[in-house]
């Protein structure tokens, strides 16, 4: 699927987890187009949770749950990032929660380009009573190619965030927030008092918008920086359970706006 508006084109790969693969402005990508699996790569939608649930298992309403553990020895970005998804209109994606998910439902996916703006939204309806939260995994390029010598300056992250979940001994986010501490990060934020700003310098600013109050941030690699706006953080079904009754539903919108500099 691929959707234009002024020099911005998106590509979308229904076939791959419902992500996009591709953004480019005047030509020039700010996504990391391939990568190890299906975690490394493209801006991908996370539901039924985001982030890793310790050892896969949880407690729902008396019952045990145990998911698959794709990345062992926990479940790793939900059930739909890895599924093909359903092509439902020129910009419109829809997919279930899967076999991996004891619980029914049903996910919906819509895009939205404008010359200097991208909208994602998602929608989970709950048919089956459930814990819930939903996300994205965008991987953005820490350096562009701009078509000139070498590559830019890498991107500067500006995350206005007042507070930080301490993760454990196993990196497996907790209840406790403090501070934010120093960087590289792979760490969930929140409490943020304006947008996610990353800047490469004479090249491009991009804004990253979200109805979402829980931000992880993953700087630790030279070659990208991942900003991942969801309703909710890690081991989220043990720390602050969330839950959508049988008919009810959860929304969330991302959208990324980016101006050129120079």
């Amino acid at each position: 699927m691929r959707l234009d508006a002024g020099t911005a084109r998106l590509e979308i790969r229904p076939e791959d987890g419902g992500r996009i693969r591709s953004l480019t402005i005047d030509g020039v990508e700010l996504l990391v187009t391939e990568g190890y699996g299906p975690v490394m790569w493209g801006s991908y939608p996370m539901a039924p949770w985001a982030g890793r649930i310790r050892d896969g298992r949880f407690l729902f309403r008396g019952r045990d749950i145990q998911l698959e553990r794709n990345d062992p020895p926990n479940a790793l970005h939900g059930t739909v990032f890895q599924r093909p998804w359903q092509v439902d209109g020129a910009a419109s994606l829809s997919i279930d929660l899967g076999s991996g998910w004891p619980f029914a439902g049903q996910l919906g996916q819509t895009f939205e380009l404008q010359p200097g703006s991208l909208t994602v939204r998602l929608r989970l309806n709950a048919i089956e009573a459930m814990p819930a939260v939903i996300g994205w995994h965008p991987w953005f390029r820490r350096r562009l190619e701009t078509g000139r010598p070498g590559l830019s300056e890498p991107a500067d992250l500006v995350l206005p965030a007042r507070a930080m979940y301490v993760r454990d001994a196993d990196g497996i986010t907790t209840a406790t927030t403090t501070a934010p501490t120093a960087r590289p990060w792979d760490d969930c934020f929140t409490d943020l008092t304006g947008p996610p700003r990353l800047t490469w310098p004479g090249i491009l600013e991009l804004e990253v918008e979200s109805s979402c109050d829980h931000w992880v941030v993953y700087d630790q690699l030279e070659y990208a920086i991942c900003v991942e706006p969801q309703t909710g953080p890690p081991d989220f079904t043990t720390i602050r359970p969330a839950v959508l009754e049988a008919g009810e539903t959860l929304e969330a919108t991302m959208t990324w706006r980016w101006r050129r500099l120079g």
